[in-house]
């Protein structure tokens, strides 16, 4: 098991990991970091705590907001599926049509 230190606000974290996950550890933290510096510049200044709160809510709200546009991909998705077999079916009723009018000319 790998052990990876981790500086988020100024503070080292050791952190455990699974062997080779150590990269993506570090990626994380970085992440954390921004969101910490982005409370920092909207004037959050009651200590560590609120500062790590406020960088949590905002990766919620990232999180949040790209389950739904991920919602909305798939919805829209179903929605084009439906409308291309609804114009498939309809192609093939009118092909039916032309087949059952030409057997009754003959």
């Amino acid at each position: 098991m790998a052990q990876v230190t981790l500086r988020i606000n100024g503070h080292a974290h050791t952190i455990g990991c699974k062997d080779g996950e150590e990269a993506h550890l570090l990626a994380m933290a970085e992440e954390v970091e921004k969101r910490v510096e982005r409370a920092k510049a909207l004037g959050v200044s009651s200590g560590e705590t609120k500062l790590l709160v406020m960088a949590a809510l905002f990766m919620a709200d990232e999180l949040h907001d790209m389950e739904l546009e991920l919602q909305n991909a798939r919805k829209n998705k179903a929605v084009a599926a439906d409308r291309a077999k609804a114009e498939r079916i309809s192609r093939l009723a009118a092909r039916a049509e032309e087949i059952a009018a030409s057997t009754e000319r003959h």
